[in-house]
């Protein structure tokens, strides 16, 4: 296993001038391998598949640490500022102007067992903060398809949203609050309270996707140290595409990466890193994410020193929809099938929402040699699998075993 020791990120001045408070580890994630679930049936002539685990899931002291900590290292500067800029939901049409005063209550949103209520609500308690959430019972499958609706409603995330002393307010489907929250804004405000709104994933805020940004470099940095075959770095990273500047923030950083290095892709064998994302909800089409993560990542791209629509192009946006499953939250057999090899052969837990199905893909492109480019041959391709967190949801999925 490869040791944690601390990564200087060679970031760019404007990059590096964005401000962050530090919710990490002062060491990066760290990177292992999991050598157990490479298929033993490849052919002579395939390469070797190297694949291993970037731990987000062991990334912070706070709660239930998983990669929406990432994101809100850049948005807690905004949030600590006397005139907090970007505190309004997304789909007020009348959005207030620079709030007046230090927030008093961090205001989100997710389904029943969101991960990243979780980490804001943890947020709140290190800045000393109150906490507000609301959780859909209508998003995805997952409360219908429990076979104990009332643990599911109580177990998992829920509890430790309750133990980490959060208001919690469930939202019915069909409620009003769940497409434009700033009743509830109005209410706090009226009350006393100074309320910030992050929203679900915190990818719609203007700053969201910077946290993977830099974890891009972070990655490019632990690989230098990593003694990687083939072309010496990850050719293919696979992480989970929920609500999308995970994707997008990763896109936009390798991208900057590839800049500064001056990488032609037309002068090497060497293939840029491809972001895999793999989407986990069936609900919307591939086309409609496919435009947000574009969308995330020109947008943090900008910010961290890119010509948006020149240098990042809808061909850097890889999305797989074959392994969404029946419903957004509802463990299929198959992904619970990757869930259990995992747990048995390598001892890592994943998460019934997200990181089950990722596993299940990054599974499949390796098995079925969709990781080969036939055009730019490796003896050895290099595969990273981002354990974005959420175990803690496993406590509500009693089917689980």
């Amino acid at each position: 296993m490869h040791k944690t020791m601390p990564v200087p990120l060679q970031l760019p001045e404007i990059f590096a001038q964005i401000p962050r408070y530090n919710i990490l580890y002062s060491n990066p994630s760290p990177i292992h391998p999991l050598p157990s679930i490479v298929p033993p049936n490849l052919s002579p002539h395939h390469p070797l598949i190297s694949i291993h685990a970037k731990r987000e899931d062991h990334s912070s002291p706070l709660a239930c640490a998983g990669n929406k900590y990432r994101k809100l290292e850049y948005i807690v500067p905004d949030i600590l500022s006397q005139t907090p800029s970007y505190h309004s939901h997304e789909n007020d049409p009348t959005p207030q102007g620079p709030l007046q005063g230090a927030v008093t209550t961090l205001v989100t949103e997710g389904a029943i067992q969101s991960n990243h209520t979780v980490q804001v609500v943890a947020l709140a308690r290190r800045l000393g903060l109150k906490a507000v959430i609301l959780l859909h019972r209508g998003t995805g499958g997952g409360l219908a398809a429990a076979s104990d609706k009332e643990a599911f409603q109580r177990g998992g995330n829920v509890q430790i949203n309750h133990l980490l002393g959060a208001e919690v307010r469930i939202c019915e489907e069909g409620d009003p609050l769940a497409l434009d929250a700033t009743p509830l804004l109005d209410e706090l405000r009226a009350s006393g309270q100074n309320p910030y709104w992050i929203p679900g994933g915190a990818s719609l805020h203007p700053l969201g996707g910077l946290g993977y940004a830099r974890a891009a470099f972070e990655i490019a940095a632990q690989e230098e140290r990593m003694g990687l075959g083939g072309s010496g770095r990850f050719d293919y990273v696979f992480v989970a595409c929920g609500s999308g500047s995970t994707v997008g923030g990763l896109i936009a950083g390798f991208k900057l990466l590839e800049k500064m290095s001056g990488f032609d892709v037309s002068n090497t064998i060497r293939e840029p890193r491809k972001v895999v994302g793999i989407l986990n909800s069936p609900t919307r089409p591939r086309a409609y994410h496919e435009k947000r993560v574009l969308a995330f990542a020109r947008r943090a791209g900008e910010l961290i020193g890119l010509d948006g629509e020149r240098d990042i192009g809808v061909e850097d946006v890889r999305l797989d929809d074959r392994f969404v499953g029946t419903a957004y939250g509802v463990l299929d057999d198959e992904s619970k099938e990757a869930l259990e090899t995992m747990a048995r052969m390598e001892g890592m837990v994943l998460d019934p929402v997200y990181t089950a199905k990722v596993a299940r893909g990054m599974m499949h492109w390796v098995s079925e040699g969709e990781v080969v480019d036939s055009a730019k041959p490796l003896d050895q391709v290099n595969v990273l699998f981002i354990h974005t967190g959420g175990q803690a949801a496993l406590g509500a999925y009693a089917d689980v075993k």
